[in-house]
């Protein structure tokens, strides 16, 4: 029976090593209003963290956002990948109250405190409302253009049905 040998890295090997961890795909980063209508949408690569993603779906928005005033502030909910100061720094300088909370954290407010409402579901929520779009279920576009075309195609279709609950 062989032993089993420890194989050696060359070096100076001709062919570099490939790297570990890359991924394949889109990530879309969501900015939504209180009942799920997308506001902003930024798409990346997959392997891009969301931090470096905030700053631009915090500038896209597409419609004019009213003056954040004492009596009525803007709150953002974020999970906690948004917890660092970089983070932070670009909530805080766009004005809007950061309630950034781990799942376990919300999940105990829920439980201990009585009308606690829980509102990170509603990006999920969104998410799932655009992934129902089966052309973007899995993505075969080769430009990100087009990708995102077809994002804020379903994104206005999502508003257009919003509009018609409220209003409707």
């Amino acid at each position: 029976m062989e032993r089993w040998v420890k194989r050696l890295w060359l070096k100076n090997a001709s062919v570099p090593t490939p790297p570990i961890g890359e991924k394949n795909g889109r990530k879309r980063s969501v900015l939504t209003d209180g009942r799920g209508v997308p506001l902003s949408i930024v798409g990346s690569a997959a392997n891009v963290n969301d931090v470096v993603l905030l700053v631009p779906t915090l500038d896209r928005i597409v419609i004019p956002r009213p003056e954040p005033t004492p009596a009525h502030p803007q709150n953002i909910c974020a999970d906690a990948g948004y917890k660092g100061q970089p983070a932070m720094e670009a909530v805080l300088n766009r004005q809007y109250t950061p309630h950034v909370k781990q799942r376990r954290e919300e999940a105990d407010a829920k439980r201990t405190q009585p009308g606690f409402k829980a509102r990170r579901w509603v990006v999920e929520r969104t998410h799932s409302w655009i992934n129902r779009f089966r052309k973007l279920l899995v993505s075969f576009e080769k430009t990100e253009a087009s990708y995102m075309g077809l994002v804020c195609l379903a994104a206005a279709m999502i508003c257009w049905r919003q509009t018609i609950i409220i209003y409707g």
